[in-house]
């Protein structure tokens, strides 16, 4: 009888004036189900047998409520052989006599011995045995007699006078037992004792307790059959225990509960009274009743709530019913809901529960209610709504509509099922059965998905449709894909002025071509585009109408700012996807997480995320978002040597058509790389100059997004096509990205192994530069990996060594094991440790540096000569000595083949 010291200390009171003083009592327990009545009888009984008490047990039944003297039955099957007279139903004129007989014979049994009746389940008593329990109450008042019954506060039973007339007998003891208050669940804790919450208080731990407490009631309510079931579940989670429990207790509510517990389950936050006895088939005065009674025992939900307590308990609830008579309630529900004026959403609710759309309302309740939980952030909840919308619809255009809605809405959750929603629109546009109307969200939702050229299709069938502005559809068809300033608004968005034309696309004159939304901004915007990305992200939320904006915030970030400026903004979007479950979106910021770490050669960073997003993607097998994401990664597996793993990953199935799409080039740049891996360096060339083709008709030729000159550059010089590389290579830098020092170091990499040794180690040296600038670990240390070996064929051995050594490193930092290989075969152990570090200064020694010393050493390490470092950082050569002299100095070393080959800029690399 945990927690209830107060009814322990008067139940003691009792039987000590019974066993000890020889006085009579009745004491009537009640309480709600679940509160502890058959424990208290129980606790009753074994103290009274521990006083040498006589104690007579029976407890009445459903079963055995229609049975005259039942329970008077067994109560003399448990006193001493021969005690009490056997129990018989003589007519009403001896009946009286009857029952003196029997009060006789206890009073004559209690001069031996005190007893103690104990009648459990008072209002399942037959009404014969609750009259002789009466007379026998009466007739026992000077005799060591304790009764003691237990009944329900809220089931009168077959005899509803009987507790008035106990309660008028002046040895009469009521006892109510409550629920448990949220200190006493907090004492049921295991291992809660009082000394241990004392030092959990004083270690800073009683504020979990309390938490962990509180959860507990929340879920039961203080009910204590429930918080012990709910112990007995793994981690205290509501399970197996936990519903067993509450059915159990639902059940002994009364014959009316459980079809009216059905009735709050399927209603939920719908379940008033008058909903409940329409749906149960009960009166209202009944439901009361049992809604009374439940909500003494804590089943239902708290006050300014409806319903069950605890979404576990509707779903033990629900789960019983058969799927035929559960979809029969909640088509029921559905149609008390829409009378009685309810909100969409629970009106939909109650819909979908039940499969039902045969409602002509049905639809356009659907529809707002998917609209109104995506305005709450539940896009799940609108998906489900709208499939069950999509399937209802009667006609092709109409289900394209809900279909458009539907593959912008699970672009959040699963963004496979997003673009495979837009097949029967698309189909239906190409028929000619959407208009206006439908074409314009349709066109706008495959730019979003990134398939530029079926968008500009759709839009040239609502060019075709003479939408005129000022007809109520003159708005841009794309307008609401971004709230970040629009870069480019022309149909050929970013493409440069001497970039040969594109055909025109005929499109609605108000409308934007679909691949500006994809475009980086272009002069004069270029110089703020990054500091307007980073101020519209600290601002941004995440939701169904920013996700484009913000991606496009991030893509300019990444591509204008560099990838180290992107990444915390990166992780920070990909993590709140996360957070939400919401495996589309996460799918879009993964990506751009893993291309920042790529860009920044982290390569096993980049493939473990892309992995991951794959992993939390519905349906890893396809979708071409999801496909570029796997092209991150097979580019990073095959920069760490691992063909095979990056084989295996490209084998996923594409979708037909991925190429006309931007994620789609993703795709091929990884697959050309594959190929160009593979020794196969047609096909590798085949993929970039498609990449090449695609972009230039889209006006996105951007070489710090997608650099396919360089890869077709170096596909054409594995063919010995140097002359064709060379062009490429110049063309390269022509472009408006030429000053990029990503571009520039990439280009002027390739450019170099087109000279001769001396004119190759010079702009070996630049393309150095620049990628350290970059922040491109990996394309630093292959610069610097072709950087020692021009240093070799030059004859000078020593600058080449350090060189080598620090490409080595670098290269280990980033993973790359087959490059670590190329540049110093046999030295490809796992980790970054240079060859000789064995020597290398303390840390502690390193970061005494200065500024200009570290920056001084860094280009020494970089192989550049004392006259080349000078001249990069505008200081005399003298200066240069002065500041290595003083860096071998501080770190005990003895000249340039001592320097740390991890040592890293203290300040960003001066322009």
């Amino acid at each position: 009888m945990f927690r209830r010291a107060e009814e322990h200390s008067l139940l003691s009171a009792l039987l000590d004036d019974c066993c000890a003083e020889g006085n009579s009592a009745l004491v009537l327990v009640e309480g709600a189900v679940g509160c502890g009545k058959s424990e208290f009888l129980e606790t009753a009984a074994e103290e009274a047998e521990r006083r040498g008490a006589l104690v007579l047990r029976a407890a009445g039944t459903p079963a055995e409520r229609g049975h005259p003297l039942a329970v008077l039955g067994q109560l003399t099957a448990d006193a001493p052989a021969g005690a009490l007279p056997p129990p018989s139903a003589p007519e009403t004129a001896e009946r009286v006599g009857s029952m003196r007989a029997f009060a006789a014979a206890v009073r004559e049994l209690s001069t031996s011995v005190p007893v103690v009746i104990c009648v459990d389940d008072l209002h399942h008593v037959d009404e014969l045995s609750s009259r002789y329990l009466l007379h026998l109450a009466r007739g026992t008042r000077r005799s060591r007699v304790l009764l003691v019954l237990a009944g329900s506060a809220h089931d009168r039973g077959a005899d509803p006078l009987l507790r008035t007339e106990l309660l008028r007998l002046p040895h009469f003891v009521p006892l109510r037992l409550t629920r448990l208050g949220p200190e006493a669940v907090r004492a049921m804790l295991p291992d809660a004792t009082d000394s241990e919450a004392a030092a959990e208080a004083e270690s800073g731990a009683a504020a979990g307790a309390v938490a962990e407490a509180d959860r507990l009631y929340e879920a039961t309510g203080g009910n204590p059959l429930l918080l012990r079931a709910l112990l007995q579940d793994p981690q205290a989670r509501p399970g197996e225990a936990y519903a067993q429990a509450v059915l159990a207790c639902l059940h002994r509510c009364g014959p009316a509960t459980d079809e009216l517990a059905a009735a709050i389950a399927v209603l939920d936050d719908l379940a008033t009274p008058a909903h409940l006895a329409r749906l149960s088939g009960a009166t209202e005065p009944a439901a009361d009743r049992a809604l009374e009674a439940l909500a003494a025992a804590g089943l239902l939900a708290p006050t300014g709530r409806r319903g069950l307590r605890h979404p576990a308990a509707r779903a033990a609830v629900l789960d019983r019913l058969d799927p035929a008579g559960r979809a029969a309630l909640h088509r029921e529900a559905a149609l008390l809901a829409r009378a009685s004026g309810a909100p969409d959403t629970a009106v939909a609710g109650q819909l979908l529960a039940a499969r039902h759309t045969g409602e002509e309302w049905a639809l356009p309740v659907l529809r707002s209610a998917a609209d109104q939980h995506l305005a709450q952030g539940r896009p799940d909840r609108a998906e489900a709504l709208l499939r069950l919308a999509h399937g209802a619809c009667a006609d092709d255009a109409l289900r394209a509509e809900v279909g458009i809605r539907l593959a912008a809405v699970a672009g959040s959750t699963d963004p496979a099922a997003a673009e495979h929603h837009l097949a029967a629109p698309l189909a239906a546009a190409g028929a000619g059965l959407l208009g206006p109307a439908a074409l314009g969200p349709l066109a706008r939702t495959l730019a979003a998905q990134g398939r530029i050229d079926e968008s500009v299709e759709v839009l040239e069938r609502l060019a075709a449709a003479d939408v005129r502005p000022g007809s109520g559809r003159g708005e841009d068809p794309l307008d609401g894909l971004s709230a970040f300033p629009r870069w480019a608004v022309s149909a050929r968005a970013g493409a440069p002025a001497d970039a040969p034309a594109a055909p025109p696309a005929r499109l609605p004159r108000t409308a934007v071509h679909p691949a500006a939304l994809w475009a980086l901004p272009v002069e004069p915007e270029e110089s703020t585009a990054a500091r307007s990305a980073e101020l519209f992200l600290r601002g941004a939320t995440l939701a169904e109408g920013t996700v484009e904006p913000v991606a496009q915030a991030l893509r300019t970030l990444l591509h204008l700012d560099g990838a180290g400026r992107a990444l915390p903004w990166c992780e920070e979007f990909a993590h709140r996807a996360a957070l939400r479950e919401a495996a589309g979106w996460q799918a879009v910021f993964g990506g751009l997480l893993a291309e920042a770490r790529l860009r920044l050669g982290d390569l096993a960073g980049a493939a473990e995320t892309a992995a991951e997003v794959l992993s939390a993607a519905p349906a890893p097998g396809g979708g071409v978002l999801l496909g570029a994401v796997a092209a991150t990664r097979v580019r990073a597996l095959l920069a760490m040597g691992r063909l095979e793993e990056a084989g295996a990953v490209l084998a996923r199935p594409v979708p037909a058509g991925a190429a006309r799409s931007v994620h789609g080039l993703a795709h091929l740049r990884a697959r050309g790389h594959h190929a160009l891996a593979t020794s196969r360096f047609h096909a590798a060339l085949g993929d970039f100059l498609d990449i090449g083709r695609h972009m230039k008709r889209w006006g996105l030729d951007r070489p710090r997004v997608l650099p396919w000159r360089t890869d077709a550059a170096e596909a054409l010089l594995r063919l010995g096509e140097a002359h064709q590389a060379e062009r490429f290579l110049a063309d390269q830098l022509t472009t408006r990205d030429a000053a990029d020092p990503w571009v520039r170091g990439t280009t002027l990499r390739l450019r170099a192994s087109l000279r001769e040794p001396k004119e190759r180690q010079a702009m070996l040296s630049r393309a150095v530069d620049e990628l350290q600038r970059s922040g491109d670990r990996y394309e630093l240390a292959r610069a610097m990996a072709d950087f020692g070996q021009v240093l070799r064929e030059v004859g000078e051995p020593a600058r080449a060594a350090m060189v080598e050594r620090r490409a080595w490193h670098l290269a280990g930092e980033c993973g790359a094991k087959a490059l670590c290989e190329r540049i110093l075969p046999g030295h490809t152990g796992e980790g970054a440790a240079a060859v000789d570090t064995a020597d290398a200064p303390d840390a502690g020694l390193v970061a005494s540096l200065s500024e200009s010393e570290r920056r001084v050493a860094l280009l020494a390490v970089h192989g550049d000569t004392n006259r080349e470092i000078a001249r990069k950082l505008y200081i005399t050569v003298s200066t240069v000595e002065q500041h290595l002299t003083r860096v071998y100095r501080k770190l005990n070393i003895p000249g340039r083949q001592g320097l740390p080959v991890d040592l890293h800029p203290g300040v960003p690399e001066p322009a």
